[in-house]
């Protein structure tokens, strides 16, 4: 379970958003989790990507491209 996110999960968020392509100031990633994590567009065309709190960081990685797919239709 994870309550904060460090520099170490932001960096592991980041391999994956740059090898999608997505410039690393289209992102906002909160510091809180919440449950479920999420992706999401903001108004202002950016992707908000909240990480899951109850589930393996590493598990919910996994899934993160497809969330990210899902945000963008």
């Amino acid at each position: 379970m994870l309550d904060v996110v460090t520099m170490k999960e932001i960096d592991a968020i980041f391999e994956i958003t740059d090898a999608l392509g997505i410039h690393r100031e289209h992102l906002v990633i909160p510091l809180g989790t919440a449950s479920p994590g999420q992706v999401r567009r903001l108004p202002n065309g950016k992707f908000e990507i909240t990480v899951e709190a109850e589930r393996s960081f590493d598990e919910w990685l996994k899934e993160l491209p497809a969330l990210i797919a899902a945000a963008r239709t």
